[in-house]
């Protein structure tokens, strides 16, 4: 692997992850070509790991690496422990990776060459690969991500109002996050990653690709349905994208024992049944409403 011309940092918020959080930081270690390259202050690469007050064996599992940094924030939220963990880092980019995210093989060297090559980017981010989820839920997932691929190429390059970010798999440029202020560390949840690529929109070119791609645990989407994670997500994408606040202001702890997810069913299929009603109502109509005018035209 050849030297970076930036120093990258990773950082990783997590609250209560002992199960998930110890596979992110082996696949970051692999993929920077050892601890080494993450020890010392002039090291290519360093990990920041911000416990956000956890309260199992996070901490002990994280202080098993050496080559990473812990630490702590007692007030709770993902942006807030984002925040700090950037507050403390050096790194001229910032990877903001969830605690059950995996890098994978190519990924650093494809994200340091597009920050080289382009100086007028400020962040880059992919669609999570939902490693756990049994295969229609997987189908489900890719359909959304390239439905939400159209929504942000619609909404960056036509209408130019803003771009997408997956908030637990983006790199950004430090200087950027710092001009526009850093997170806002008031969005505890849902619709922070809609605000950061609104803001970072502003200023410089915001990235969204299928290359970029993160492997990632697929429990929330297990756990509440494909169908209501996807209609949460685009409801507070849109609402911070025209009202500047989120539409849902609650989230949910998702765990499972020994960080098994794949094999759990949706909390209320009922409701993953009626919005598949709907969404197929709307979809016909829609294809009713296009083919009536176009034999009225």
């Amino acid at each position: 692997m050849e030297t970076n011309t930036m120093k990258l940092s990773f950082i990783i918020p997590a609250y209560n992850e002992e199960h998930y959080i110890a596979h992110c930081l082996d696949a970051i270690t692999a993929a920077i070509g050892g601890p080494d390259r993450a020890v010392g202050k002039d090291a290519d690469y360093e990990i920041i790991v911000v416990d956000n007050n956890s309260t199992d064996g996070t901490s002990a599992v994280v202080q098993r690496y050496r080559h990473v940094t812990l630490l702590h924030e007692l007030r709770r939220g993902a942006n807030r422990a984002r925040e700090t963990g950037f507050e403390a880092s050096h790194g001229d980019l910032v990877a903001f990776l969830d605690s059950d995210t995996e890098v994978v093989p190519g990924w650093i060297s494809l994200v340091e060459e597009e920050f080289m090559r382009d100086p007028e980017l400020v962040c880059v981010s992919g669609p999570f690969v939902f490693y756990d989820l049994p295969v229609t839920m997987r189908v489900l997932t890719r359909t959304f991500d390239c439905l939400s691929w159209v929504v942000y190429f619609v909404n960056r390059f036509i209408l130019r109002a803003t771009s997408a970010i997956q908030g637990g798999g983006a790199v950004v440029r430090s200087s950027a996050l710092r001009k526009i202020g850093g997170h806002n560390v008031d969005l505890k949840f849902y619709g922070d990653d809609a605000d950061l690529a609104k803001r970072l929109n502003k200023i410089g070119k915001v990235v969204f690709s299928f290359r970029f791609s993160l492997r990632s645990s697929g429990r929330r989407i297990a756990k509440e349905g494909a169908l209501t994670m996807g209609m949460r997500y685009t409801l507070n994408y849109f609402w911070i994208t025209i009202f500047n606040r989120p539409f849902t202001t609650t989230s949910k702890e998702i765990r499972f024992p020994d960080g098994q997810s794949g094999i759990c069913k949706p909390a209320s299929r009922t409701r993953e049944f009626f919005i598949a009603a709907g969404a197929s109502a709307c979809f016909f109509l829609l294809a009713a409403a296009i083919a009536y005018f176009a034999k009225t035209w």
